[in-house]
């Protein structure tokens, strides 16, 4: 009797256990993620608009010239370069092996030279000791020898040169200083010439612009050198005071999209141009930035994203 209750008991309990299991195991997991932090405007009266971070020289797209394999890659993404500083070579071996015998044909043009030109300086000699010891004819015809043999050594020259400034389109170098934003080169890659995307390099200044799409029902609002602050997302706390630069003046379709299903994609904006003040926090080129630009108190309405 005493068995059949303890198996009694131990059944009841092994059906409590398995209810409680089932009941936790199928409860809703607790919450961890965290709340997106609201912006609080910095002005009774403004415009809204996503900002775009840009070198301020733009962000330049650097390709080659020629085509070929890439044999030296002279810079890394984050690299500051001066002007006029090696990017990278092109497979230039072609050129390099015309240029060698193009100088070879300037010591053969100079070596052809010396022998006229000793032929006319002895003439010339002559005809100043005794008018009589060499006729006209041998003397213009020394002249026209001496002539001839300078302009072969020019030909071999302005070949030299030519092929120096060829050799010269094989090497990319950078027009302006500023900061490598972008790297898509390895060495042994094939480069095609022309405008590629992605871009092989991308290059632009150190300093930092914030270019700004404001909604085209929002430009009358916006006026050149208001007050604007941009925020970074995700992190309201950290603001940075803008400093009007210049406004592209034509309306253009808005290709930066934030995604939000309520977001027109024929929207147009005006692309309104700030200077970055301040680095106490890192930027970089392509962050998006949200923006305020301060309007008149008497303009109706807050503004648009």
């Amino acid at each position: 009797m005493k068995q059949f209750y303890t198996v009694l008991f131990l059944a009841i309990l092994g059906i409590v256990i398995g209810v409680a299991t089932i009941f936790y195991g199928n409860a809703p997991a607790e919450a961890k993620t965290k709340p997106i932090l609201t912006i609080q405007p910095p002005f009774s009266s403004y415009v809204a608009g996503t900002g775009m971070v840009e070198a301020s020289s733009t962000n330049i797209s650097v390709g080659t010239p020629v085509s070929g394999i890439i044999t030296k890659l002279a810079v890394n993404v984050g690299d500051h370069v001066k002007a006029g500083d090696l990017l990278f070579i092109i497979d230039d071996r072609e050129i390099e092996a015309k240029l060698i015998r193009a100088h070879a044909k300037v010591f053969a043009a100079q070596a052809s030279l010396q022998k006229p030109m000793h032929l006319l300086q002895i003439a010339k000699r002559l005809k100043a000791l005794n008018p009589q010891a060499i006729s006209k004819e041998v003397l213009t015809k020394r002249q026209d020898d001496a002539a001839q043999a300078k302009a072969d050594l020019a030909l071999a020259n302005a070949e030299v040169a030519a092929l120096e400034t060829l050799l010269e389109r094989y090497r990319v170098r950078a027009l302006f200083s500023g900061i490598i934003l972008q790297c898509k080169m390895r060495v042994g890659a094939y480069a095609q010439a022309g405008n590629i995307a992605p871009p092989l390099l991308v290059l632009g200044s150190d300093t930092m612009n914030l270019r700004v799409d404001v909604n085209e029902y929002d430009v009358w609002r916006t006026k050149p050198h208001a007050k604007a602050v941009a925020f970074v997302r995700g992190h309201p706390e950290l603001k940075i005071a803008l400093d009007y630069a210049y406004t592209e003046p034509y309306i253009i379709p808005k290709t930066a999209l934030s995604g939000q299903s309520t977001e027109r994609t024929d929207t147009r904006v005006l692309q309104v141009i700030y200077k970055i003040k301040g680095d106490g926090f890192p930027l970089y080129a392509g962050e998006q930035l949200d923006v305020f630009i301060q309007t008149d108190e008497n303009s109706t309405g807050k503004g648009s994203a």
